[in-house]
């Protein structure tokens, strides 16, 4: 009687192909686990990006919803980061990079400069941001920043032009105090808002709402009350120990 041998040859395929999806399978997780912060960092650079077209059109509302999206997207990355051990410094130039163009350029554009002195403060708030950004971005202590983080002063801006209606002349105003704060050596909490207690965690998941889901008006007052309530209460309310 004759025995029939196995097909060595195919099993060992078929072994070799499933260790290589496998394998390739764990390549994949690994790089979406370094790189999803990044991509959280892109998204707020298209944000931003998307706000400058807006504004050189003229669509002044969207480049404010836009804004407010950058916003959400820049507490996001780098609670991302940390909780999937993924900080690089890839990561902090492309954040640096986005919180630059999303907060600084394209806010300044809200400003709607048409004159020299116009222009001259456009020009002002975003020397403020990079000098916020270069200068002032670590306190030196542990968990603070110095100087206010553009991301609050651009959220503010964007929810006063909401408001308001564009009124400019407040806007201006606004942008100004918002500039003694960025330059100013004051120190402010980090906003890990996504690794503290439930109820900011809360307040972040509000925000998305109120963004994405809500009128203008509702997503405007929410995000001026949260800003506002970061300026005058830093430690009072925002600290990882309030």
């Amino acid at each position: 009687m004759w025995m029939v041998s196995p097909p060595v040859g195919i099993f060992q395929s078929t072994k070799k192909l499933f260790l290589s999806e496998r394998a390739g399978q764990g390549q994949t997780l690994e790089f979406i686990r370094k790189n999803a912060a990044n991509g959280l960092s892109v998204a707020n650079l298209v944000a931003g990006l998307s706000s400058v077209l807006c504004s050189l059109n003229r669509q002044y509302h969207h480049s404010c919803w836009l804004l407010l999206v950058g916003f959400l997207l820049d507490l996001a990355d780098g609670a991302v980061a940390r909780q999937l051990d993924a900080c690089s410094a890839l990561g902090a130039k492309l954040d640096d990079f986005a919180d630059f163009t999303t907060f600084g350029l394209a806010t300044a554009l809200l400003l709607q400069p048409q004159g020299v002195l116009d222009g001259l403060l456009a020009i002002a708030y975003v020397m403020a941001v990079f000098a916020r950004l270069c200068f002032f971005s670590s306190a030196g202590i542990p968990f603070t920043y110095r100087g206010l983080p553009c991301p609050y002063a651009s959220s503010l801006l964007a929810g006063t032009f909401l408001l308001t209606g564009g009124n400019v002349t407040l806007l201006r105003v606004t942008a100004i105090i918002m500039i003694l704060f960025m330059v100013d050596r004051g120190f402010y909490p980090h906003d890990k808002v996504l690794e503290s207690q439930l109820w900011k965690k809360l307040v972040y998941a509000g925000g998305v709402a109120a963004v994405l889901f809500s009128p203008a008006a509702v997503a405007s007052i929410y995000c001026l009350a949260w800003s506002t309530s970061y300026i005058i209460f830093p430690f009072a309310i925002w600290s990882c120990k309030a």
